[in-house]
């Protein structure tokens, strides 16, 4: 079957069990692999390989862009503790003792296969935790610390992969020389990130009149800064990750409204192939991975693939809970400070590990042969135990979350956040009365639609709980016809006066970015239906 073919075939797969994954209440992660193992063991169906080249550079960077993109600043900051322990000590820590296992109990498993082994596994993948974490109203620290994790854990794992496939290759290996350069490349990778930011910031306010074009350079910037990261060879995946936040974190003051509400609609759609692609394609990888497992020893393998795979389990539980609550151990010394630990929460945090495509690229990126001409050893035996662990990871801890959360009767944590919502609505609503007071001219815009805005902000104050300002001012909201045009621009200046509120009480951390972009997305949308209706009525 041609490329084209393939493409368009898995292209209605996708779209068709996701509208049943709406139905089933069902991750759409765990549908998409289960659907690509029904298309691999389907005889008539074509074998689709996938390629180490396609994940890292096709899919790879715009998922993790869009992933860094949704994260907060503000609650990486607070969570790095979190999530610095997690997306390297943990990381090295499952490589260890995988390595061990390996070594000690898969025949033919040198310690430096063991720890390429473990360097495929260890890190948690990006698109599997936002893809099952989603929709399950979780804990917001809960939510950060897990994907942080994942987007940065995969620099550690990459690194230690790499320095443990080149021992194997040349037989040559140093500890200090491996430390200096994980260093060297996290923080390159992380500069050429927001050097590629910055770029991308810098041209976007020297063409704000093309919002195509505008939007397509949010779709090169995850590409450059791979790429060039890598040219460099540093860390393509922190690059495109540091850009994400960055570019995140100065977005609701540099894009123009129409860019951003482009922008969301153009990279949903993109996260939506690209997520749907790579959960299919895993899928679709066992029945090749299995053929090259001889079947005398298939048995064999699963047993191996089991053991690993609970190896993985455990010593995230093992690293979670010490890592969580030795910090509070060290508080009641008075040694640091550390808000309170939820025991539930925690639970989660260390049942949730799924792998997924970083994982599964990795392993299938292994050299065919040595430097000396020789057949990989245990190449095929590695990809098979990663795809245990990935199967199990995705799917059975992915399904069982849920009933977790419901066993610890964690109930959605939406309550400060919904206040925190409406604490900020009535402050831009107060500040809007007081800028209707203030600065519109009078000379400019007849009274009876400055009293019609007061009107309609007064009442945003009511609904959110404050003060009415002006009861004894209110007038009846009267039909405005040929006074139309001057409430629309009197409006659009509103609407600029409470971005720029919201912004600055972003930077001030007085507003989280989730509160941000839905007033913001909020005030866009109120900017378009208000500019089309300017445009209809010159």
């Amino acid at each position: 079957m041609p490329t084209i073919e393939i493409i368009i075939f898995l292209l209605v797969v996708l779209v068709v069990f996701s509208a049943i994954v709406e139905r089933l209440k069902i991750p759409q992660s765990i549908m998409l692999v289960v659907a690509g193992l029904v298309i691999g063991f389907t005889p008539q169906l074509p074998d689709v390989v996938l390629q180490p080249d396609t994940v890292f550079l096709i899919f790879l960077p715009p998922l993790l862009f869009a992933a860094s993109y949704k994260l907060s600043w503000h609650d990486m900051k607070a969570e790095k503790a979190a999530v610095i322990s997690l997306s390297t000590g943990l990381v090295f820590f499952s490589t260890i003792a995988i390595a061990a296992v390996a070594h000690f109990f898969i025949p033919g498993f040198t310690w430096q296969l063991g720890f390429i082994l473990g360097a495929v596994i260890s890190p948690p993948d990006a698109m599997a935790a936002t893809s099952i974490t989603k929709g399950l109203n979780l804990n917001k620290r809960v939510v950060t610390i897990l994907e942080g994790e994942s987007l940065l854990n995969d620099a550690s794992a990459l690194v230690a992969y790499r320095y443990a496939i080149a021992s194997m290759v040349t037989g040559g290996f140093l500890f200090w020389k491996a430390s200096f350069q994980f260093v060297y490349v996290a923080l390159g990778g992380l500069a050429i990130g927001l050097a590629i930011g910055w770029l991308l910031l810098w041209a976007q306010r020297r063409i704000k009149a093309n919002v195509t074009l505008e939007v397509v350079l949010t779709l090169l910037t995850p590409y450059v800064a791979y790429l060039l990261a890598e040219h460099f060879h540093l860390s393509g995946v922190l690059a495109v990750v540091a850009a994400g936040l960055f570019v995140s974190f100065q977005s609701p003051e540099a894009f123009s409204y129409q860019t951003r509400l482009h922008t969301t609609s153009f990279w949903n759609t993109i996260e939506f192939l690209l997520n749907g692609f790579v959960f299919i394609l895993i899928g679709m990888q066992l029945p090749v991975i299995i053929a090259n497992i001889e079947k005398r020893s298939l048995i064999e393998a699963l047993g191996y693939g089991a053991l690993i795979t609970l190896v993985a389990v455990v010593v995230r539980i093992l690293w979670v809970f010490p890592g969580a609550y030795i910090p509070v151990w060290l508080s009641k010394k008075g040694l640091r400070d550390t808000r309170k630990i939820d025991w539930r929460y925690v639970t989660v945090i260390s049942w949730t590990g799924m792998r997924g495509v970083v994982s599964l690229a990795a392993a299938l990126a292994i050299p065919l042969t040595l430097g000396s001409g020789a057949e990989f050893p245990q190449r095929n035996m590695i990809l098979f135990i990663t795809f245990c662990v990935i199967f199990f990871t995705l799917v059975v801890q992915g399904l069982s979350l849920p009933y977790l959360i419901r066993m610890l009767k964690i109930s959605p944590d939406d309550k400060r956040q919904k206040e925190e919502e409406k604490n900020v609505r009535k402050v831009v609503a107060q500040q809007a009365v007081s800028f209707i007071n203030e600065h519109l001219d009078r000379e400019e815009n007849d009274e009876k639609v400055i009293r019609r805005l007061r009107n309609k902000y007064e009442a945003r104050i009511k609904l959110a709980g404050g003060v009415n300002l002006n009861e004894a001012g209110r007038a009846p909201m009267e039909t405005v016809t040929n006074l139309y045009m001057q409430y629309a621009k009197a409006q659009k200046a509103l609407l600029d006066f409470e971005r720029a509120l919201l912004v600055q009480m972003h930077k001030e951390d007085t507003a989280s970015s989730e509160v941000l972009k839905k007033l913001q997305n909020e005030l866009d949308i109120e900017e378009t239906r208000l500019t089309a209706q300017l445009q209809r009525s010159l």
